[in-house]
């Protein structure tokens, strides 16, 4: 299974869930003036479960990049995180499928190898199917005041890397994070990743 074609799989699948992960993101978020901080311990789910294609099945490769031609040469902010770990964000956009993908990479500038499992945040849906995911990240609109979750199918997989292993010291790994997409008015959200610093990001597109 390529990881390209498990995006385009994924996408499809966000495409199609966007508006339930809407209503969700609108309802589930703080609506009292005050950007919500914490994990609401639910998330959104898409109507239509998933079915995986026979290369899906038993493959077990990372699932480290949405497969677009991303310029790692671009660095639009980056974020300290534990252990000399590094988050650099090189693209923020938006797709016509109304969801934002977040592609960047993750390096390891420090001694000791980092381990991925505390990337996938606390909230226990997202960490029982997305071992050693980004599946803790969220997006803030601090405008609108509203905080977006990873979207994810009705199995619990989220449309973001997965299956991470250690990242070794002076070694990076390319990942990415699908979110339902605020309004077409605000173009900077919050990006925060559990362990790493919060960095603020302009969406294109």
């Amino acid at each position: 299974m390529s990881i390209r074609r498990s995006t385009k799989s994924r996408r499809a699948v966000a495409a199609v869930s966007l508006a339930a992960a809407l209503a969700w993101a609108v309802t589930g978020c703080g609506t009292d003036g005050d950007v919500k901080t914490s994990d609401s311990g639910s998330s959104p789910s898409s109507s239509t479960p998933s079915k995986p294609s026979e290369e899906d099945k038993g493959a077990k490769q990372e699932d480290t990049a949405a497969g677009d031609n991303v310029d790692p040469n671009v660095k639009l902010a980056e974020a300290r995180g534990e252990l000399g770990m590094l988050l650099v964000v090189n693209e923020v956009k938006r797709d016509s499928g109304g969801f934002v993908t977040v592609q960047g990479e993750l390096k390891n500038q420090g001694d000791t190898a980092a381990n991925p499992a505390a990337w996938a945040g606390s909230e226990t849906a997202i960490v029982r199917k997305n071992l050693n995911s980004v599946g803790g990240a969220t997006l803030v609109d601090k405008v609108g005041k509203k905080r977006y979750y990873i979207l994810r199918d009705t199995d619990g997989r989220c449309l973001c890397t997965t299956g991470m292993s250690a990242v070794q010291p002076g070694t990076s790994v390319p990942v990415f994070m699908q979110f339902p997409a605020p309004p077409s008015t605000t173009t900077e959200v919050d990006l925060s990743l559990p362990t790493f610093a919060t960095t603020s990001v302009k969406i294109s597109g």
